[in-house]
Formats: C-alpha cells, structure tokens, sequence
C-alpha cells in the first residue's frame, strides 16, 4: 500500500473516496486525513472485511488513480 499517493493528495481524494466507501461517516474522513493504514482499518470494520482484503481495497483504489495523483 502507497500510503504517499493518499496522504499526498488527500484533499483532492477525499470526495472520490467518499464515494466510494460511503457508509464510512464524516469523522472517519476527518479523522483519516491521507492516512491509508487507518482508512483500512475503518473500512475492516465497518464492512467486516479481513485485515488484508481492507487494504487490497485502499490499494485497488490507489492503483486506479490517474497519473496526475501520481509521484
């Protein structure tokens, strides 16, 4: 997981990010501010995902991110 890409760019992924885990609240965004590790943590619990399929997903959506994000 590359925690750089969101922790770099987080204000401008915190909306895309919201969209697409939408049951996580506000304050787990505020919270996150780019933090991947805690993102899959929070995505672990709130979708009862296992440890390793929570940050496959942080990293998925790291991967599908345009080059611009990109360092």
């Amino acid at each position: 997981m590359n925690r750089d890409i969101i922790a770099g760019n987080w204000k401008q992924l915190k909306g895309q990010i919201q969209a697409k885990w939408g049951d996580l609240t506000d304050d787990v965004f505020d919270v996150a501010a780019g933090d991947a590790k805690y993102l899959a943590g929070k995505l672990q619990e709130r979708y009862g995902w296992e440890r390793d399929r929570a940050e496959k997903e942080v990293t998925e959506f790291e991967r599908g991110l345009d080059e611009r994000y990109r360092h």
